[in-house]
């Protein structure tokens, strides 16, 4: 068994409202589909009878985040658009261990095909999403602090990743290289300066475009607010300097924390008066959810 045999692609039959863009969707899918599927599918083409049906139940092995619905969904469409997909959760709902998410029904033989690809997507949603939520949790309730993750997400899988921040109560950094000017430390280091990076950038970006520079020093957050900075990420400094940096910049531009940041810190920095504190850890080595898929019989 192979792709090509299920070569129409269509909506699993239920009722899900996508927010990720499907063409894009679908090229991540197709291709984890076809890396899965490049030799058949051995196993289910020779013990399972072309004709069996089954009911199968995916279900959470501990307590987590639910995430990545959508995408299970799309995944069991391209295999077979006759199969039927049910969802059991709202995304974003924190739920018990054993809890059913969602339930595919059809051809036993195309839920095989599916389901390994299915809940890797999903596992490491769930993950993401889990992580996100501790992190969201641990910003006290009287702050005005937002959790963002980074670019530092796995390649191909962008897409994903930040869905799965979002649901689990986070906010998204730039997208990509042209959505933002952000200026760091290597670019500094290039342009000559943090006054001469900044403006130089100014007179070069798109007029949407706000300025972030990124400034180890109180002196270089000095320099970055006297050259009209909008946003000015302290890397790697500690709750003291930070505090010192909301005073001097007094609400002239959106402070970033970032740099090693752990989740005893983010209420500390939250404190501090930080506008966003971004994590890495929230996509680059998050611990995948235990998630299952169980035939029902």
């Amino acid at each position: 068994m192979t792709l090509a045999v299920y070569p129409r692609i269509g909506y699993v039959r239920c009722m899900i409202v996508f927010e990720l863009p499907l063409p894009l969707l679908d090229g991540i899918l197709v291709r984890a589909l076809e890396e899965d599927l490049g030799a058949g599918d051995v196993t289910t083409e020779s013990c399972v009878p072309a004709e069996a049906q089954a009911v199968a139940n995916g279900t959470a092995r501990k307590e987590m985040i639910a995430c990545g619905t959508p995408v299970a969904a799309r995944t069991f469409a391209l295999v077979d658009r006759e199969l039927q997909f049910t969802p059991k959760v709202e995304e974003g709902t924190k739920v018990a261990a054993g809890t059913v998410l969602w339930t595919v029904q059809g051809s036993a033989r195309s839920i095989l095909v599916g389901e390994r690809v299915a809940l890797n997507f999903v596992q490491r949603m769930c993950g993401i999403a889990t992580a996100t939520r501790r992190y969201v949790d641990a910003v006290p309730s009287s702050a005005k602090t937002r959790v963002i993750d980074t670019r530092k997400t796995t390649p191909g899988l962008r897409l994903l990743e930040r869905y799965a921040v979002r649901k689990g109560g986070g906010h998204n950094h730039r997208n990509d290289l042209g959505s933002a000017v952000l200026i760091k430390d290597n670019h500094i280091v290039a342009a000559g300066g943090v006054r001469k990076a900044i403006e130089a950038a100014r007179a070069r970006a798109p007029h949407t475009s706000k300025i972030e520079c990124e400034v180890d020093s109180l002196e270089q957050l000095d320099e970055a607010l006297a050259a009209g900075a909008e946003i000015v990420l302290l890397d790697n400094m500690t709750t003291e300097t930070v505090e010192e940096a909301v005073r001097r910049t007094r609400g002239r531009a959106l402070l970033e924390a970032s740099g090693g940041i752990t989740l005893e810190r983010i209420a500390e920095l939250s404190r501090a008066g930080v506008d966003l504190i971004s994590l890495g850890a929230l996509t680059h080595s998050v611990i995948a959810a235990d998630v299952g898929l169980d035939f029902q019989g």
